[in-house]
């Protein structure tokens, strides 16, 4: 298996088999946290099973009570015999429903530290794993596959280790009974091993393709269920529809695929199973005329026999559950194993008494190798400066905002704040010194107040009202009826999109920042609220250093710098007066919007 700083790889190929035994050690990780309850599963699985196993043979001692022929019955010994085998079967039964219980609370135990371990995971991942992958699919992972791993440890462990007692058990209690017989069993049981092993090599990749198409669908569901409104706007339902189609289906026809080959396992193995059956039951008679065995020990040995054919029979019934339980692990795994956002130099400083002298050297970037989308930039913004970035879509306007955020760290060059390179600083104490309003905006359910104070603690109902006014949102505000406490449905579906942004903007006038991001923040408002905000935004940066990204120049025209990006160069630079006046690039850019 390839390996990469020594740890196993999942690979994301389907159609080759993973490797079990390192899916089955970082499952153990996780189970031998609760040594206690897995020590006690253990006797408690033990003790059940050996209990049940005994009553095949009070069986037989009841049975040879009677004697054949005389019909003479000795009550007394069969009353005798079949008390014992109550007791132990209650008492088993007992214990059995105690296992079943631990495991629960066990199972429970292990995906609770399973999905602390997978969020935090995904929070310690860098911006550009959500760039790569779809939501649905990370939601699939934290959802779906670990409730089916639950679901496998909870129920199928306990009838596998069940099972394997139960086997030996049976199996040593035959050979005490007959040893011939044990021979005529053991014809049929290579077939079934064999039959087995191969269906398992054989389900284990269909399972491992249904867990992927159904993160596949779930994926595809909340795209469109987010982007309902444009699907409309574009009359686009019957092509979604048509690829929902594709997609549910090839979901389906995996699952089907999965689903059949796993369960004509348990059948075929059954029929294997009755075959053994049968011979025992014709030898045993054989056995009994010659003297050689009693009615008893026939019973007792077919019961036996059947306990042991049993586990392996519930085994390949149970065998397309475990296999996707492992699929759904290795998906788990796979996200676990995810390299995390590169760790803060361990000689790396905090970002203190900002002032907010930013400066970008001869940077170099791209997010794919050898297509660079930065070339060779060069940016010095002063302390209190506007800096406004335009260019045409693509240019590199919002990936110089990830570099400035060290979302993504430069291939070439270094970036600069307050004269300290931004890789000696720690990444927390960087982002803290910047305020940030996106072009997407979010919001979480919660009151107004709550969003807004989102991001500094112990914050006042003044700051909160102070960072609206300023916003232009506090008279929307207070006509509300709960005023700062209206509840705000998830993804803010209760207000327009121009009052999210202006909570957004609120959000971030409210911090300590002395450093200002707007990646297209006024792209959502009307011209009325354009020029309040443009009005609130002067207060709000004084004496901080703030960068603008605008498709539309007539909110970056009193910006004390312009920065004219394009295919990732700064190809000019300079205030609206002195670009217009050059009749270069920005100057087309402006009469494109105007004229």
């Amino acid at each position: 298996m390839p390996r990469v700083g020594g740890k196993p790889v999942i690979s994301d190929k389907t159609d080759k088999p993973k490797d079990t035994g390192y899916v089955i050690g970082r499952l153990w990780n996780y189970v031998c946290h609760y040594r206690g309850m897995l020590t006690a599963a253990i006797v408690l699985t033990i003790a059940s099973n050996l209990l049940a196993l005994v009553g095949p043979m009070l069986s037989g001692y009841a049975i040879d009570a009677i004697q054949p022929g005389k019909g003479l019955v000795v009550f007394r010994t069969v009353f005798y015999y079949a008390g014992w085998m109550v007791a132990f079967y209650v008492a088993s039964s007992i214990l059995s429903y105690l296992l079943s219980v631990l495991m629960i609370h066990l199972s429970q135990r292990i995906i609770r530290k399973m999905r602390e371990d997978v969020f935090t995971r995904l929070v310690e991942l860098p911006v550009g794993f959500y760039d790569r992958n779809q939501a649905g699919d990370i939601i699939s992972r934290i959802s779906y596959d670990i409730d089916t791993v639950n679901t496998s440890l909870s129920t199928d462990v306990i009838q596998v280790c069940a099972s394997v007692i139960t086997v030996v058990g049976s199996f040593v209690m035959m050979i005490i009974i007959s040893p011939r017989l044990v021979l005529v069993m053991l014809a049929t049981i290579p077939l079934s091993i064999l039959y087995t092993r191969f269906m398992a090599k054989k389900v284990r990749p269909l399972f491992r393709r249904r867990s992927a198409k159904l993160g596949e669908l779930n994926g595809f569901v909340e795209e469109m269920v987010s982007g309902q409104k444009t699907i409309k706007a574009y009359a686009a339902e019957k092509s979604v529809l048509e690829r929902f189609d594709r997609l549910n289906t090839e979901t389906v026809d995996a699952y089907y695929t999965a689903e059949y080959y796993g369960s004509i396992t348990g059948p075929t193995v059954n029929f294997i199973n009755n075959i053994s059956l049968s011979l025992i039951t014709v030898f045993g008679a054989i056995l009994y005329l010659f003297g050689q065995m009693t009615l008893g020990n026939i019973s007792s040995f077919v019961q036996y026999s059947r306990k042991f054919s049993g586990p392996i029979n519930e085994a390949a019934n149970i065998i397309s559950e475990l296999q996707s339980a492992m699929a759904a692990a290795e998906r788990v795994f796979k996200l676990m194993d995810e390299a995390p956002e590169t760790l803060d130099k361990i000689e790396a400083r905090d970002l203190t008494e900002v002032v907010g002298d930013v400066e970008m050297k001869n940077v170099t970037f791209g997010y794919l190798p050898d297509k660079p989308i930065i070339k060779n930039l060069f940016l010095h913004a002063c302390p209190g400066s506007l800096t406004a970035i335009v260019g045409p879509t693509g240019a590199g306007k919002t990936t110089i905002i990830n570099l400035l955020m060290r979302f993504y760290d430069v291939w070439e060059g270094d970036i600069y704040v307050d004269h300290q390179e931004t890789r000696d600083l720690t990444r927390q104490s960087l982002r803290k010194a910047y305020a940030m309003v996106l072009q997407d905006t979010w919001l979480f359910s919660g009151t107004i107040f709550d969003n807004i104070a989102y991001g500094k603690e112990n914050v006042t109902m003044e700051e909160v009202i102070r960072a609206a006014q300023m916003a232009g949102m506090h008279s929307y505000i207070k006509r509300l009826p709960l005023g700062y406490h209206t509840i705000i449905n998830e993804d803010g579906m209760n207000i327009s999109k121009g009052q999210k942004q202006l909570l957004t903007i609120a959000r971030a006038m409210l911090l300590d920042a002395k450093m200002l991001i707007l990646d297209e923040a006024t792209s959502n408002v009307d011209t009325r609220t354009e020029i309040k905000i443009q009005k609130a935004m002067r207060k709000l940066m004084e004496n901080k250093t703030c960068f603008v990204i605008a498709h539309r120049l007539s909110t970056i025209q009193g910006a004390d710098n312009i920065l004219v990006v394009d295919q990732g160069n700064i190809v000019e630079q300079g205030n609206h007066k002195e670009l217009m006046e050059r009749k270069g690039f920005y100057h087309k850019l402006y009469l494109s919007q105007f004229e």
